[in-house]
């Protein structure tokens, strides 16, 4: 058995021994899973590093706003002073991200010292932005007759959004025992949610079938189609992963 760093735990014929590992297999197609840049509960490694765990549960967190809202088919992005606001929460998890990579490499400048905390909420931040993003422009993709309204129409509603935000992270943050599996498994969650509806925009646009549904009975296939390659894509990349980190790992030991 080998105990690989991101905490996935996978024999040599590749059998995984419980639902975390599958969890760690999945994150490793969109996250480097970095030891030392991952929140750690009951001494077991979250399946995405603390900055993508807060980056996609940032993106669940936003689009259960948005259901909230009752904003379901909303295809209008922000007001122009919102949608500022996104990209600089954006930009925000670019210069931290950056600072982060240039922390590990010897000698090289960076700004601050990295910190698990400041990745959660820039990543929280990030991932509620890409949310509020993505989402209206499925919907203009998706539906025959999309609302027009916009997604969120003001910074109230956007503080709506804020508030659960910053309880999220407060809650993360403290890393109780209790967490481990609501986080690993919301996380995935996040992923799956946001790729599903871009490879879902992707096959809808690629097989000239866009603004065709009418009712969600009509969504469910297209759906259906971008969850289906969204798991093929985190097993494929998870899998390579996997083979790169086992190489690297043996070339480090000779």
């Amino acid at each position: 058995m080998t105990q690989l760093p991101f905490g996935c735990i996978i024999r040599r014929n590749m059998e995984i021994h419980s639902f975390l590992d599958i969890l760690s297999l999945f994150g490793g197609g969109v996250c480097g899973q970095i030891p030392g840049h991952s929140l750690i509960i009951t001494g077991r490694q979250l399946p995405l590093c603390a900055r993508c765990t807060g980056t996609y549960l940032g993106v669940l967190l936003g689009f259960l706003g948005l259901a909230a809202l009752r904003r379901w088919r909303a295809s209008g992005l922000p007001p122009n002073e919102v949608s500022a606001s996104l990209v600089s929460f954006i930009i925000l998890w670019g210069i931290d991200g950056l600072n982060s990579f240039l922390s590990l490499l010897p000698n090289a400048p960076h700004l601050y010292q990295p910190h698990n905390l400041l990745r959660l909420i820039t990543g929280t931040l990030n991932g509620l932005a890409l949310s509020i993003i993505v989402y209206p422009v499925f919907n203009f993709v998706l539906w025959r007759e999309a609302d027009a309204r916009r997604v969120i129409r003001n910074w109230r509603e956007l503080g709506y959004l804020l508030i659960p935000a910053v309880l999220l992270v407060w809650i993360a943050q403290t890393q109780a025992d209790f967490l481990l599996y609501p986080i690993a498994i919301l996380s995935i969650l996040g992923v799956l949610a946001i790729l599903t509806l871009i490879n879902t925009m992707i096959i809808l646009i690629v097989t000239r079938r866009e603004s065709r549904a009418e009712s969600w009975h009509d969504a469910i296939f297209p759906l259906l189609q971008g969850l289906l390659a969204t798991f093929l894509e985190l097993s494929a990349l998870g899998l390579l992963h996997f083979a790169l980190t086992q190489r690297l790992a043996w070339l480090g030991q000779r």
